[in-house]
């Protein structure tokens, strides 16, 4: 019980309970672990979001499409993250994004009534999930909306400033030249004189279809002081 319970204390959500309680929760609801090899899919973009899940071995990457458009997001989430809480609860109760093992990896999963009773048991549980959805709303996705306000390149890290995640690496986009001009607004020329300047200042790295983020904190800095 001691290595599961350093296991779970781990968690994000599960930051401040006690051994005692730790204990009692899981002789009472159904714990599952589950393993997956790497490139096996976790759940994709658009399945309801039934049970809460935590990364707790190993690494997952999660690919976000761009509706209607050749576009698509990847970052890699490692030990000890939550995914998708948010979508938990709500309007809106599917994922967002596929979550696919980056090589073996280890995934707690809980069904959304095991978890609410988790939470009724102890307030701490209350506080942990209350602190993580309201961190994540305060960032605000409608700054997502606002991707047409200033420079190609503050549009750009608007964007990713708003769906990257913390401690998210690898971040990543693929994409047709053309929509990815669409969603930022802008003309072929402009985008790929953008992306030369981005390149030449190191912060990321690009060919005709992805772009690879090299220095988050620097592209972040272009819309920091705005």
């Amino acid at each position: 019980m001691n290595s599961m319970y350093q296991q779970l204390m781990r968690l994000p959500l599960f930051q401040g309970v006690s051994t005692e309680k730790i204990t009692a929760l899981v002789e009472k609801l159904p714990f599952h672990f589950l393993k997956f090899h790497g490139d096996e899919q976790i759940f994709a973009a658009g399945d309801p979001c039934t049970h809460i899940k935590f990364i707790v071995s190993g690494k997952v990457r999660l690919e976000t499409p761009f509706s209607n458009l050749k576009v698509v997001l990847s970052q890699v989430l490692a030990t000890p993250h939550v995914l998708a809480a948010e979508y938990l609860f709500g309007r809106d109760t599917v994922y967002p994004y596929t979550a696919i093992a980056d090589g073996p990896c280890g995934i707690l999963q809980l069904l959304k009534s095991d978890y609410i009773k988790m939470v009724n048991s102890d307030k701490v549980f209350l506080f942990n999930i209350l602190n993580y959805l309201s961190s994540g709303s305060q960032r605000s996705t409608s700054l997502a909306l606002a991707v047409h306000d200033g420079t190609v390149a503050e549009r750009l890290a608007t964007l990713l400033d708003t769906l990257v995640l913390p401690g998210a690496t690898d971040v990543a986009l693929t994409f047709k030249q053309k929509d990815l001009c669409n969603l930022l607004g802008t003309q072929r020329t402009t985008l790929v004189a953008t992306l030369n300047r981005l390149i030449d200042e190191d912060i990321i790295e690009c060919d005709s279809s992805r772009m690879r983020i090299l220095d988050q904190s620097k592209l972040f800095e272009l819309i920091r002081n705005r």
